[in-house]
């Protein structure tokens, strides 16, 4: 295929799957807006006003960047989790392995789809912590390229989870017993600097912490670790999991029976 036919095979997907999750709004937007605002109030105002400043911030203005990733993290995994298992369920992913449209461009389109869905709920949540907090951004680009990023590597997460997966509670079983764990114990509510050394060390194992902070630094400017690391960790895991996909998209892995 040449460029303009695999661009107008790209564009669709994207487009597909953008009207996909803004046609259903109420349930793939809103939702997450109203559990944020939620956060805000118990964590923030309620909870806040008694832990008083962490990392040398209020309460709420340390927790929102936070919030924002979570918000990130979960709608871009699930977006295209949800997304393409249903495509396979529906066996109309036929229709596009008989096509000559290449598989990455088939990977693409979908995360894509995913980032897209993440960073309208992501600036739904910036939007909302605007009323619960002064937030200011100190590295404007570090921010956006942490968060964009985060949302590629979920979306290629949620890809694979729905390569894999059988059934659609197969599609649940890694948000519910992985990403949530992960991401509540990835200080989001709370810097690291206040555990015991022991697990202070074992948090560093922990991925979700360097985007976390990473995105945090890029809004308050501050960070429990290297941000450079972060970035190195993120763009490699990337790398990694396009790679994976790829392959076993190729394969048929999950798809050919």
């Amino acid at each position: 295929m040449g460029f303009r036919a695999i661009w107008v095979a790209y564009t669709t997907l994207v487009t597909k799957e953008v009207r996909r999750f803004m046609r259903i709004w109420p349930q793939t937007l809103l939702p997450p807006a109203i559990t944020m605002a939620l956060y805000f109030v118990i964590f923030g105002n309620l909870i806040g006003s008694r832990i008083g400043e962490m990392g040398g911030y209020r309460y709420m203005e340390f927790i929102v960047p936070g919030l924002i990733m979570m918000s990130v993290i979960t709608n871009s995994y699930s977006n295209v989790a949800s997304s393409f298992f249903s495509t396979k369920f529906q066996h109309s992913i036929e229709e596009l392995l008989v096509s000559p449209v290449p598989n990455w461009t088939i990977l693409a389109g979908y995360v894509t789809g995913g980032v897209a869905r993440g960073l309208a709920v992501g600036l739904i949540v910036t939007l909302l912590a605007l009323f619960f907090s002064d937030l200011r951004v100190q590295h404007l680009a570090l921010t956006v390229a942490m968060v964009v990023l985060t949302a590629v590597l979920f979306s290629l997460g949620g890809f694979l989870n729905a390569l894999f997966a059988r059934t659609f509670d197969d599609v649940s079983i890694v948000p519910t017993f992985v990403l949530t764990p992960l991401t509540y114990l990835g200080g989001v509510f709370y810097s690291i600097a206040l555990l015991p050394e022991v697990w202070q060390k074992l948090s560093m194992a922990n991925p979700i912490l360097y985007m976390v902070n990473a995105f945090r630094y890029g809004i308050l400017g501050v960070s429990d670790i290297p941000v450079g690391a972060a970035f190195a960790m993120v763009v490699g895991f990337i790398l990694v999991m396009f790679s994976v996909a790829l392959y076993v998209l190729n394969r048929g892995i999950g798809i050919r029976h």
